[in-house]
């Protein structure tokens, strides 16, 4: 490799989004005027420069590349306006130069094990690495900038960087000092193998034919710099990996985005800011004086006072402590002081509640309509646009009231997407929380009649429905895809039924065929309770809540005997399934609360059967305590059971002849059903204050635990009500009342000892709960 050659091109060191960079690298072409510009960027990009260059093309964009092998990967190279790397482009679409990409291709970086390797420098273009490359970073840049008097990087390079109005000449050699003081350690070998390719693919163009000094080379600093000192082995290039099978396109890429990649490179904090010094030339005063005119209008909007003074008073603010701080101009942080000091008047949330958006911005950007979508994106954006959902880079929430073909119509897209992994949109919870995945789908979904969603479109949104194209050519082939893919590792009924009920809320007729197959194989062996549990509610939804998507492919006779079917094997394991350790107590108490539910609200399902289960449980000796407290519970509540039936059931669990262990689990299943219900009956209470009362304190102490874990369920309610019954149980309301004689009499003594009796009795109950 010959370097001497290779140092006869036009070098530049660049650093992305850059305003400075971008507009000292254009005045540095218009002097140059080369005949071929090279660019630091995936090499199999360069047949999309026209798309990037076309006149529909709108940045925010960013290459994205990914793998097409069924394997998860892929990475972006964004783009803003004011990225020097777009500005080469451009500046050789406008003067007919050749330009071409010049870095690794995707596939070559896709098939790079970014674990292994150290990360990029922060002159990469941005991939799955970037964010861990700016961690790895940050002390150093952070060090750098505190030993000189600034507060951050950012700072830094606002005021060392940005601000002043460089020239060519003096730019360049500053530039190359700040990337020697990061490569001043060993380099990554990573980088180094990149430097020898792109070495190379200068050194190929000039082998055709174009003179050196007539290409100009735009690549990070760390790479020119490595360049210039030499420091290039020509053999490293062999150890790359092989390329993985990739694809690479354009998409269009957000502000917001660009702002999340802090200490990737210059100008991310504030995208929208920077935008605007680059549309006003690098004047960062006019910047600033236009960002605050935008935060007055936002502060009217929200009914507070800003003036234009207020603005003027701001922008002096801004300038005279860019002044003190002996800037060039002002920057964020003097932007945000002077704007908390005089428009918010000393109050700093407004900036952080709303205006700070401003500056970073909400734009999203636009691609040339001849890069063309796939079908997963072409659909996705006809969706959206039919269903009027949002489209921007901002969280709007929305509701879809299920009585109608189009808002169902408009939750099966959105369903669609949660479940294949598509980040849109989520389920609202409550507040402004998102639904977990066991609550956005499933059993949740069948019995709502109208769905809260927060929207919200990312580049991410893209990169998905290109990734998921290998999939399938639409949303329902893709759903069917990953659902078919759910069922194949669906091992028991429950896991089936969920597949199931997933594909009738993401309208899947396919798979709705087969998991109704699955459920009824699997449930012919399954042994486990909870799963069966699981999927005779699943089936029992679908028989009494499926009339909002229809399931007709399935025959809803077939769902029906099915449901039968697996409530009944359900049943046939319900004694074998509850004498369990404690460790299973959970899960099995769960799925008999499952089967009582189904038992008294859906009329298919054997209720007398399931009742003489629970009776049967109730009685037995052999089942976990836990599980016949809970059966007996769930039976009161049902009105199978009598109140002095019940009271003589926990007068029996609670007796002196029971080990206190014992009695404390029963006691735990028994208050999991209702416990205010419970609490509120008399006899109930009169036979858990004699258990109580009745166990050594040697024995207290052991079942303490499981007394506490027992009646921790009770609330604020059930506890007031507690104490009303241990109160009236144990007669001390008639000494309340003789109270009143005693207060009448003055006799403090007899209150004292009264009120001590009493207090002792709430403070042993206190201690227990």
């Amino acid at each position: 490799m010959d370097l001497d050659l290779l140092l006869g091109a036009q070098l530049f060191p660049v650093r992305h989004h850059s305003p400075r960079t971008t507009a000292v690298l254009t005045r540095w072409l218009e002097h140059v005027k080369p005949e071929v510009v090279l660019i630091e960027g995936p090499r199999d990009a360069s047949e999309l420069v026209d798309v990037l260059c076309d006149a529909e093309t709108k940045p925010p964009i960013a290459l994205l590349g990914y793998r097409t092998d069924d394997t998860p990967g892929s990475a972006l190279w964004p783009f803003a306006d004011y990225s020097p790397e777009y500005a080469a482009l451009r500046w050789a679409k406008a003067h007919g130069a050749r330009a071409r990409f010049i870095d690794i291709s995707v596939g070559v970086s896709l098939g790079v094990d970014r674990h292994v390797e150290a990360p990029a420098l922060e002159d990469e273009p941005s991939s799955d690495a970037d964010s861990a490359c700016a961690r790895l970073e940050e002390p150093l840049t952070e060090r750098f900038a505190r030993e000189r008097g600034y507060r951050s990087f950012e700072e830094l390079w606002e005021a060392m960087f940005e601000a002043p109005d460089w020239t060519p000449e003096g730019f360049r050699p500053v530039l190359l000092a700040w990337a020697d003081v990061l490569n001043a350690g060993p380099r990554p070998d990573y980088h180094r193998w990149r430097d020898a390719f792109m070495a190379r693919q200068v050194l190929e163009v000039i082998a055709s034919g174009v003179p050196p000094e007539r290409i100009a080379v735009v690549a990070g600093a760390a790479h020119v710099a490595a360049f210039l000192a030499r420091d290039v082995d020509p053999t490293l290039e062999a150890k790359l990996p092989a390329a993985v099978p990739c694809a690479v396109t354009v998409i269009p890429y957000s502000f917001p985005r660009l702002s999340e990649q802090l200490g990737y490179g210059a100008g991310n904090r504030a995208p929208h800011f920077y935008q605007k010094a680059h549309e006003a030339q690098c004047d960062f005063r006019r910047a600033t004086l236009e960002v605050l005119i935008d935060f007055a209008g936002h502060l009217r909007m929200r009914g507070f006072t800003a003036s234009l003074s207020d603005v003027l008073e701001a922008y002096r603010l801004a300038v005279t402590l860019a002044d003190l701080r002996e800037k060039s101009a002002p920057g964020l942080d003097e932007l945000r002081e002077a704007t908390v000091a005089t428009l918010c008047r000393g109050d700093a949330t407004h900036v952080d509640d709303f205006l700070w958006k401003s500056v970073v911005g909400h734009q999203v950007g636009r691609v040339a309509s001849r890069i063309g979508r796939n079908s997963l994106q072409a659909e996705f954006w006809r969706e959206v646009e039919s269903r009027r959902l949002p489209s921007t880079d901002s969280a709007e929430t929305f509701t879809l009231r299920l009585n109608n073909p189009v808002e169902v119509g408009s939750s099966i897209f959105l369903h669609r997407l949660r479940v294949v992994g598509i980040p849109y949109a989520g389920l609202a919870a409550t507040g402004q929380q998102k639904a977990t995945a066991q609550e956005a789908g499933g059993q949740a979904a069948l019995t709502r009649v109208h769905e809260s969603w927060q929207a919200q479109w990312t580049p991410s949104t893209d990169v998905a429905l290109v990734e998921k194209i290998v999939l399938g050519d639409s949303l329902e082939a893709v759903t069917t895809r990953v659902l078919q893919d759910q069922l194949a590792l669906a091992k028991s009924t429950g896991a089936a039924a969920a597949v199931l009920l997933e594909s009738v809320i993401t309208g899947c007729p396919q798979t709705m065929a087969s998991a109704l197959r699955a459920c009824d194989g699997h449930a012919t062996t399954d042994a486990d309770l909870p799963s069966l549990a699981s999927a005779s509610r699943a089936l029992s939804g679908l028989v009494a809540y499926g009339t909002s998507r229809t399931h007709s492919a399935l025959g809803d006779e077939a769902v029906a005997a099915l449901c039968q079917k697996t409530f009944a094997r359900a049943l046939l394991r319900v004694s074998d399934a509850c004498a369990c350790t404690q460790d299973t107590v959970p899960s099995v108490m769960g799925a008999l609360r499952t089967l009582h539910e189904v038992a008294l609200a859906q009329p298919l399902a054997d209720k007398a059967g399931w009742l003489t289960e629970a009776r049967g449980l109730m009685s037995s000796t052999v089942v976990h305590p836990a599980t016949s407290g809970l059966a007996t519970g769930l039976l009161y509540l049902a009105e199978e059971l009598s109140e002095s039936e019940v009271a003589r059931e926990v007068g029996l669990r609670l007796s002196l002849a029971v080990e206190p262990e014992a009695g404390a689990s029963w006691l735990e299943g028994f208050l999991r059903v209702n416990a205010l219900v419970l609490v509120k009956n008399r006899e109930v209470v009169r036979a858990l204050d004699a258990f109580l009362s009745s166990v050594d304190p040697e024995r207290f102490r052991q079942t303490l635990p499981v007394l506490r874990r027992a009646l921790g369920v009770l609330g604020p309610t059930e506890r007031r009500y507690l104490l009303e019954n241990v109160v009236a149980v144990r007669q001390l309301g008639d000494k309340g009342r003789a109270a009143k004689t005693i207060l009448a009499e003055k006799d403090t003594e007899k209150l004292k000892d009264m009120s001590a009796e009493l207090g002792k009795a709430l403070a042993d109950l206190d201690d227990l709960l």
